[in-house]
């Protein structure tokens, strides 16, 4: 538990609308060239098959919201376990969201899917060229169309230093007042496996979080004379659960989708960066923008092979849950073992390397980029020693992996 923390001062950040190209700025203008955000069309899975939703082909139980929610995550393919409840006001429809209300969450490989009951929907989907995209829409009342709208107003907070400033995923922590209102935030400009528990999960419900320990999950914030103390808040005491799919917010689903964010931040950037450099560099990749270009690889590259992880806690979680049975569904695996086996007592999983290889995302990255990435872990997975900031993996592990992306990742050039 937190008994109190001070409040921290907020700054302003202000975005400038010119590329910065540095190794450590990077700001594109989203709707200029070469990027184009706002005016091409993204060509993921959920926008190409939206326009079938309600149809024969991806039919919708209209009955009551809650039937829409289960039928709308079944046509997508999104597992009902993966829900998780936010209790802060964080979100379009913040003003529907309280800890009588919270908003759920769902989530796969390449699409993300919010819900706050009395709400709309939103969804936002991972297009490898323009990275996350929006789309809101209402629940139809009997029987009228799906009318799904690209959603703007979701840059605000998705396009900002949360997401390395390119259209993106964002978790937020903070502490929450009890109708739901901020008073702190925590992690701020962070994201994935290698936040701290501690700075984790604050305005969420989590369960299935028995023995781990230090998170800000469950707990309600009071502020008074500068401090911040903390309050218990168990998960359906100021809510039914029957409202909805599941009587869950599962740690192990937070976790995965933490992992899952930081993954598509990084990757969504270094896509940005090389297309940026060459429009500059007039299709050419010149010294210094090759140099930067090979700093966001090692970042990924580094990311993707859980350098940076945080341990968990040992022994405290089960692989035996709802979500963890539908997380390795369809799941790539080479004689048995794949890169969604969960591992769940000091580590996330089994093989420290990201099943983000096998997204969409990551095929869809720029061909020199994703060359560059795949030869970097080439090298990282070598058999030997190797460089000095891969040494925590063994060679059983490194051969373990080696393995599975020789036969499941196209291009993959590793011994």
């Amino acid at each position: 538990m937190h008994p109190s923390r001070r409040i921290l001062g907020w700054g302003v950040a202000v975005m400038a609308s010119v590329w910065r190209l540095s190794a450590a700025t990077f700001e594109p203008e989203l709707d200029a060239v070469p990027h184009r955000y706002f005016e091409r069309e993204a060509t993921d899975r959920f926008t190409r098959r939206m326009g079938d939703l309600g149809s024969e082909r991806l039919p919708l139980d209209r009955s009551s919201e809650l039937a829409f929610v289960k039928s709308l995550l079944k046509a997508l393919e999104v597992p009902e376990s993966s829900q998780m409840l936010v209790f802060s006001n964080t979100s379009l429809q913040l003003s529907l969201i309280n800890p009588s209300n919270p908003r759920a969450l769902y989530f796969n490989d390449d699409l993300y899917l919010g819900w706050v009951p009395g709400g709309k929907i939103e969804v936002a989907t991972i297009d490898a060229e323009l990275g996350a995209v929006f789309y809101i829409f209402d629940i139809p009342q009997e029987g009228g169309p799906v009318r799904v709208e690209r959603a703007k107003r979701c840059m605000n907070c998705h396009a900002n230093e949360d997401t390395f400033e390119v259209p993106g995923l964002v978790v937020k922590s903070v502490a929450p007042a009890v109708g739901g209102g901020s008073l702190d935030a925590f992690r701020k400009e962070l994201s994935g496996h290698g936040v701290p528990i501690s700075e984790r999960f604050g305005g969420w419900h989590v369960t299935g979080d028995a023995g781990v320990k230090g998170h800000l999950g469950n707990q309600l914030g009071r502020l008074y004379q500068g401090e911040i103390t903390w309050t218990p808040l168990e998960p359906g005491k100021r809510f039914a659960w029957n409202r909805y799919p599941v009587p869950t917010s599962d740690l192990v689903a937070h976790l995965v989708h933490e992992h899952q964010v930081g993954g598509v931040n990084r990757m969504v950037r270094a896509q940005y960066r090389i297309r940026a450099l060459r429009h500059v560099g007039g299709g050419v990749l010149g010294k210094e923008a090759s140099a930067e270009v090979d700093a966001d690889v090692r970042e990924v590259v580094r990311y993707l092979l859980f350098a940076d992880e945080v341990p968990l806690t040992a022994g405290a979680l089960s692989s035996e849950g709802d979500f963890a049975r539908a997380f390795v569904v369809g799941r790539k695996a080479v004689g048995g073992r794949s890169l969604k086996d969960l591992e769940l007592r000091t580590r996330l999983f089994r093989h420290r390397c990201s099943f983000l290889v096998h997204t969409p995302l990551f095929a869809g990255l720029d061909p020199e980029l994703r060359k560059r990435v795949l030869d970097a872990m080439g090298m990282a997975l070598a058999p030997g020693e190797g460089a000095v900031e891969f040494r925590y993996l063994g060679e059983d592990e490194k051969q373990t992996i080696r393995g599975i992306l020789r036969e499941t990742v196209a291009g993959w050039g590793g011994r």
